[in-house]
């Protein structure tokens, strides 16, 4: 019983080094309105288990935005640049679809009352090779809510960004 103390002390030890190590390797995109304006970044450290995603964006309408990685790394000369959702493994869109989404899902952004939306969560099923791989990827936010099922749900793209290895 006096061990639980201190396995509880070595697991957050291990846990935060992990976390450490893992930002020192970063990608981020930083997210552009189609007028070129900055809108947010977004962060992605990879960790044992996955992925872990960070975002913080602005200007939006307040309520759900479909947020997906993206297959292609480019959002010029306009956002339909970035491809299909990523999808390395073969695996259809939507985590109410089917039992294992594609690793470009995400949850939904949702914004406040302000415009602001921020996340923070794992995507066990990425990898920074999937984002880095030859031609890259973008993360992309759109105007509506994605319904988790139909890939078209989440309507026009708002917001694009190149995912991008951070020195």
């Amino acid at each position: 019983m006096h061990y639980q103390p201190l396995l509880l002390a070595a697991g957050l030890a291990l846990g935060v080094a992990g976390a450490t190590a893992a930002q020192d390797g970063a990608v981020m995109a930083q997210l552009k309105a189609a007028d070129g304006g900055s809108v947010g970044e977004v962060t992605f450290l990879e960790m044992r288990s996955g992925v872990l995603v960070r975002a913080a964006v602005t200007d939006l309408l307040p309520g759900p935005h479909g947020f997906h990685i993206h297959e292609t790394g480019a959002c010029t000369p306009d956002f339909a640049a970035a491809g299909e959702h990523l999808a390395p493994d073969g695996h259809e869109h939507g985590f109410a679809a089917t039992d294992a989404p594609h690793a470009g899902d995400l949850p939904n952004l949702v914004a406040t009352q302000d415009g602001t939306a921020s996340a923070e969560f794992m995507n066990w099923r990425l990898s920074f090779d999937d984002l880095l791989d030859s031609d890259g990827s973008a993360i992309v936010v759109h105007s509506q809510a994605d319904t988790y099922m139909d890939p078209d749900s989440a309507g026009e793209r708002l917001a694009c960004g190149v995912i991008e290895q951070q020195s």
